[in-house]
C-alpha cells in the first residue's frame, strides 16, 4: 500500500480488506519493501496461477479456503492453515478449489 519504505508498523485485519471477483483474482499489495513484498491475494473458484517460477524465494500461507499447489513436479493438497515455502526458481502453479485467500511473500533479500 505503500512505494516508500515503512517508517512505522502495519496493523490489519485481513479479512477486512479481502475482496473476491465473481470470476477472477484480486490482488492487493499489503507491504512492499526492498527486502520483502507481501500481497493478499484472493480467487473465486477454480481460478488459477498458471505454472510459472520467480527469480526470488517466495513463500504463500493459505488463509482461507482450499487449494491445490504445483510444485516442481509434486501437486499438494492446501486446506486453510498450510504454509508453503518456494525457493527461487522452482516451478509452481496454484489452483483455488474454493473460494481461496492466501497470502504471499516475495522475499528479495538485499538490494
Amino acid at each position: 500500500m505503500t512505494e516508500t519504505p515503512r517508517t512505522t508498523p502495519w496493523v490489519g485485519d485481513l479479512s477486512n480488506i479481502t475482496e473476491f471477483a465473481s470470476d477472477g483474482i484480486v490482488s492487493k499489495t499489503i507491504v512492499d519493501e526492498p527486502r520483502v513484498k507481501a500481497l493478499l491475494m484472493a480467487f473465486a473458484p477454480g481460478q488459477s496461477l498458471s505454472e510459472h517460477t520467480a527469480s526470488m524465494p517466495a513463500s504463500i500461507h493459505i488463509l482461507q479456503g482450499h487449494a491445490s499447489v504445483l510444485l516442481g513436479e509434486e501437486r499438494h493438497d492446501a486446506p486453510a492453515g498450510t504454509y508453503i515455502y518456494m525457493p527461487a526458481g522452482l516451478k509452481h502453479a496454484v489452483e483455488a478449489i474454493d473460494q481461496m485467500v492466501f497470502l504471499l511473500h516475495l522475499h528479495r533479500g538485499e538490494e
